[in-house]
């Protein structure tokens, strides 16, 4: 067990590693092509310092972030590996990406001119990822600068082409049209390109079919935990647990309130537990008067608004429950995608919200 630097042991988050590389052997049994590891936003939440090496030690050798920053921060445990960032090359950047040997995901000609650039200035082939915009209208080469570049090749002259990639719209949504009409214009932008590998699926695609594998997969959430599947049963494996110290347990009398504006009040006498999560822990602040807490496999009403540092629960059933327990908030019985639920947001959010005040523990 390793633990991370973290605040006082009043609340705690436990990062299974062993259980990511199990997610992600998992997509690699179902994927026909390789699978890569999509690390961003600090591996969801949960810590890239750690995920990203345990998933290199495990054969992992494709990984992508958003941001230079998070690309520097951990390039050097994953030595030989393709590291792309899916953010593009923005002015200025072109430099550092060649020196750290990054793959740049290029998405406009004008990310590609700046690349080839700097392939002629170093003497050398850079390597790089195409990406072509098929829905999302965001990031990604649109149809009139697929038509210029097909057009003119040359201009391509000095990449190393690792695979030309496109972003699925609604994938969890297996039947989407959406799907497939991507899939039409993927191919079609692939046959207008020089012959490249080409990356298609996210978490959610790869359980689209075959006619969504490519060679190679980009699962992201689905590594974490959540569930590429809405509406089925989730076919990936838990990987964290998050625990809360009871600071105190206050008796209240029927008809007390309990938190900011009195959004809730005790129908009977009540006994209300403390505990020091908060929305400046990254809890969502819609959750008030919300979902529960685990204690001994039983359920703690959440009462009251979240606030910045701290949340209340209703332990009047759970006399067992005293100052210096722990409620489990995230576990087993009570996963992100569930509190997703609760709080009208994604599973996405919820892992990527969890900030840094809590205690780290990781597993492997």
């Amino acid at each position: 067990m390793v633990r991370k630097a973290g605040s006082a042991e009043t609340s705690r988050l436990r990062v299974d590693l062993s259980a990511i590389v199990a997610n992600w052997q998992a997509l690699r049994a179902r994927h026909i092509g390789a699978v890569a590891a999509v690390v961003k936003a600090d591996a969801y939440g949960l810590g890239a310092r750690f995920v990203a090496p345990t998933l290199y030690a495990a054969g992992c050798r494709h990984f992508f972030v958003a941001h230079l920053s998070e690309a520097l921060a951990i390039q050097r445990y994953l030595p030989g590996a393709m590291l792309a960032v899916l953010n593009g090359l923005a002015p200025g950047q072109a430099d550092a990406f060649a020196a750290n040997d990054l793959t740049a995901v290029l998405g406009s000609l004008a990310e590609i001119d700046r690349w080839t650039a700097e392939a002629r200035k170093r003497g050398q082939r850079l390597p790089a990822l195409l990406h072509v915009d098929t829905g999302m209208n965001r990031l990604g080469l649109d149809a009139g600068e697929l038509q210029t570049l097909a057009a003119d090749p040359g201009r391509l002259d000095g990449l190393d082409l690792r695979y030309v990639m496109t972003h699925l719209v609604a994938s969890e949504i297996a039947d989407d049209p959406a799907n497939a009409a991507q899939r039409a214009r993927f191919a079609a932008a692939c046959a207008m390109l020089p012959p490249m590998p080409r990356s298609f699926a996210n978490s959610s695609g790869i359980f689209l079919g075959p006619d969504y594998a490519s060679d190679l997969a980009r699962p992201g959430a689905a590594l974490y935990g959540l569930n590429p599947t809405p509406g089925l049963a989730n076919p990936m494996r838990q990987v964290l647990q998050l625990d809360c110290q009871v600071l105190q347990v206050r008796e209240i009398a029927a008809g007390d309130s309990v938190g900011y504006n009195s959004t809730w009040r005790a129908k009977r006498a009540s006994r209300i537990a403390t505990v020091p999560l908060g929305y400046a822990d990254g809890w969502p602040r819609a959750m008030g008067n919300r979902g529960h807490a685990i204690f001994d496999g039983a359920r703690a009403p959440l009462v009251g608004r979240v606030s910045m540092d701290l949340t209340t629960y209703d332990v009047t059933d759970l006399p067992a429950v005293v100052p210096g327990v722990w409620l489990q908030v995230i576990g087993p019985g009570r996963t992100p995608d569930d509190i997703a639920a609760d709080a009208g947001t994604n599973g996405y959010e919820v892992l990527t919200s969890l900030w840094t005040r809590y205690a780290r523990e990781y597993v492997a």
